[in-house]
């Protein structure tokens, strides 16, 4: 084992007996030793020892709090205990989402003198990630992962919020693979996709002869989940006659099929998601309160695309080969600066369904502002109020220009207008005159 002369002996060697991946760090970032476990990781492809952490992991020149991410060391200096934190790590693996535990060591005059950090991969397939969007390294992502990292070991119910399109599906999927439960199923209901009528039946199952039409027993999504994760999508579309029913699985962990009076046993996981506010829907009377506190234990919020702008050429070029057709195409430096500007109130979804139009629209290797809806004037379609320079300029537009835009704004001519700075009136009516000459 290599080490560094100044590192104590007995830290060192206590190191080595660990079987997950460990280091030794001083106060000034600098790794003092690796145990075996950290070593194999790397397979010996560069140096650890001497070199500092953020250099290691991040190919940072300067530590993480100074290049805009969360320092674990530094806050255990502030705290004077131990801190968790999750990083994305360059390895010799390709880039991996990492749960980071460190603890600091105290000299003999009580000072924090050195820093113990474990690695703990989350296992995320990353190719996965890729393939779906889940996928970032802004400051807003990781503090959700960070939130999933947390949560994921335990059994405690996550309630997911946030807008549509930005993967509340995949970040449930990934709090399964995480957490004890990852080799069993991963079962996911559409709450919004189900009639009243039928689901009760789809939830719990149901019995022979229980209903017209129930010809034979059917197990219910429950079960189909048993010993692993049930995830709840659109938790606030349950109707209220359901939420009561599933209000008393969640207190009891029992319930019983459609038809039958035998209680059956259930081993889930219960994530649920929406994009409503059902803090709000508890006051107005349309969810229930008792229900909302059970299914609320652990908040997590995923943020907006517009939030984590600085995530968008990543994401971009993440699931652009997913969506090519085998193609090997290339943003231009305009498309990209054009994917940042816009608003994406369909979020990571609606990012996806773009480039997937853009890569139909491509016969070159390049994609440009040509194949993507607005053209050169995205920066108008920001989400922040326009500036009365962008109001000037949407003035300038030609008709044509006006109606192309029209043509690929995702919103209601409404929100168009507003974005572009003129009346509603107005929008109509030089989208009419250019219709009109086109016709002529």
């Amino acid at each position: 084992m290599t080490v560094a002369a100044n590192a104590p002996v007995e830290l060192v060697s206590f190191l080595e007996s660990l079987s997950e991946p460990h280091i030794l760090c001083d106060r000034d970032y600098r790794i003092l030793a690796a145990n075996k476990a950290y070593r194999d990781k790397w397979e010996g492809q560069q140096r650890i020892v001497g070199r500092t952490c953020y250099e290691v992991s991040h190919r940072y020149k300067l530590p993480c709090d100074q290049a805009g991410e969360s320092c674990p060391l530094q806050r255990s200096l502030r705290s004077g205990e131990r801190e968790r934190v999750v990083h994305l790590h360059h390895t010799p693996h390709g880039e991996r989402f990492e749960n980071i535990e460190l603890s600091p060591i105290r000299d003999a005059s009580g000072e924090i003198a050195y820093f113990i950090e474990k690695i703990d991969p989350l296992p995320v397939p990353r190719t996965d990630e890729h393939a779906r969007g889940l996928i970032g390294r802004s400051p807003t992502f990781m503090a959700m992962m960070d939130m999933v990292a947390r949560v994921a070991p335990s059994d405690a119910a996550v309630l997911l919020q946030g807008e549509s399109g930005t993967g509340k599906e995949l970040v449930a999927s990934a709090i399964h693979q995480m957490s004890r439960r990852a080799e069993k199923p991963f079962v996911a209901v559409d709450c919004s996709g189900l009639a009243e009528t039928l689901f009760e039946s789809e939830l719990f199952g149901h019995e022979r002869g229980a209903f017209t039409g129930a010809v034979t027993r059917k197990i219910g999504l429950i079960e189909a989940a048993s010993g692993g994760t049930l995830f709840l999508d659109e938790v606030g579309d349950i109707p209220l006659s359901i939420q009561v029913k599933l209000l008393r699985l969640l207190e009891t962990g029992t319930f019983r099929r459609v038809g039958s009076t035998e209680v059956q046993q259930a081993d889930i996981r219960v994530v649920s998601a929406t994009h409503r506010p059902l803090a709000e829907m508890v006051e107005a009377g349309s969810f229930r309160q008792d229900l909302f506190y059970r299914l609320n234990v652990f908040p997590v919020f995923l943020p907006p695309l517009r939030e984590r702008r600085d995530d968008i050429a990543v994401l971009a070029e993440a699931l652009l080969p997913r969506v090519s057709n085998g193609r090997k195409l290339r943003l231009s430096d305009e498309a990209i600066r054009w994917l940042r500007d816009y608003s994406f109130p369909g979020n990571v979804r609606e990012l996806r369904n773009l480039l997937e139009r853009a890569c139909l629209l491509c016969d070159s290797d390049d994609i440009d502002l040509r194949h993507l809806p607005a053209g050169a004037a995205a920066p108008l379609l920001r989400s922040t109020p326009i500036s009365a320079q962008n109001r000037k300029s949407a003035g300038k537009l030609s008709d044509r220009e006006l109606a192309d835009i029209a043509a690929g704004f995702p919103g209601s001519r409404k929100e168009l207008a507003r974005h572009l700075g003129m009346s509603e009136r107005t929008l109509y009516r030089r989208l009419g005159r250019h219709e009109n000459s086109s016709d002529a």
